[in-house]
């Protein structure tokens, strides 16, 4: 995490809120350290809140996604790393980047009935409190194994979700403040066992590397009724579908607001 700067306010002149030298700097200079400061400083006070007050209040500063449908938290979605601290993946080369698992040689309990073409709620708990995009992947499960016993290892993701913002005097996402999003399964999908990857970026501390924090985690469904003609152009795998230089996830949101964006990895499969 970026050093917590100090401010010293004693040092101000009392003519002017700003120090001397801002008065000597071009503009454009003095709105980008302004930018970053208050990036920096943002980033220190989400954490505080976090860390301080979110377990009193009960409240879920950063993201977490324990659940699909109505189900039970952890019922069908693999139990995450964050299931208690909200924190994220900010490594994009960890194994964490595929399901977060807190525990690797364990599944979740159940695996969920899906019926291919269907929308398939995925839970936030409490919401989607960071701006940034939100994506769904999916990886059929290998002859032999189950969807709570297969790791996911390999070039096996498609993605078959992805959102976007709306630019303009800001970046506004559809997804924020968000309690579930909902992502439908593909009608031309094989019938068997999947896993599913829910991913939301935050981008809100993202303009250097390692700056953007992934909240992640993996639900374990089966699907029925798929016409059996999927043909994924783009495989990835976790880690490795992006590096941590992608433009995606090395951005300022903020300073000069981005006038187009376009989140990593491939683009969404269709029928």
């Amino acid at each position: 995490m970026t050093p917590l700067p100090v401010l010293d306010f004693t040092r101000l002149p009392s003519a002017s809120p700003l120090p001397a030298r801002a008065a000597h700097l071009p503009w454009h200079m003095f709105m980008t350290s302004f930018y970053k400061l208050a990036s920096i400083w943002r980033e220190h006070a989400v954490r505080l809140l976090t860390i301080s007050i979110a377990p009193g209040l009960g409240m879920m500063i950063a993201n977490t996604f324990p659940s699909i449908g109505n189900s039970a938290d952890w019922q069908y979605v693999r139990q995450t790393v964050n299931f208690q601290s909200n924190g994220p993946v900010t490594n994009v080369n960890s194994e964490e980047m595929r399901c977060y698992q807190r525990n690797p040689n364990a599944g979740a309990p159940g695996i969920m009935n899906v019926t291919a073409g269907s929308g398939v709620a995925y839970n936030a708990k409490a919401s989607i409190s960071h701006p940034g995009p939100m994506a769904f992947y999916i990886a059929k499960v290998p002859a032999g194994q189950t969807a709570a016993t297969w790791d996911g290892k390999g070039k096996v993701w498609s993605k078959i979700y992805q959102d976007k913002p709306t630019l303009g005097g800001s970046m506004v996402w559809p997804n924020n403040g968000a309690r579930s999003v909902t992502v439908t399964i593909p009608r031309c999908l094989q019938n068997g066992d999947y896993l599913l990857r829910a991913e939301h970026i935050g981008l809100h501390s993202a303009g250097s590397v390692g700056g953007a924090q992934y909240y992640i985690s993996c639900a374990q469904i089966t699907v029925n009724g798929g016409t059996g003609t999927y043909s994924p152009k783009n495989l990835v795998s976790f880690p490795g579908a992006y590096p941590a230089t992608d433009p995606g996830v090395m951005i300022n949101i903020y300073y000069p607001i981005p006038k187009s964006y376009r989140a990593p990895g491939p683009d969404p499969e269709t029928c």
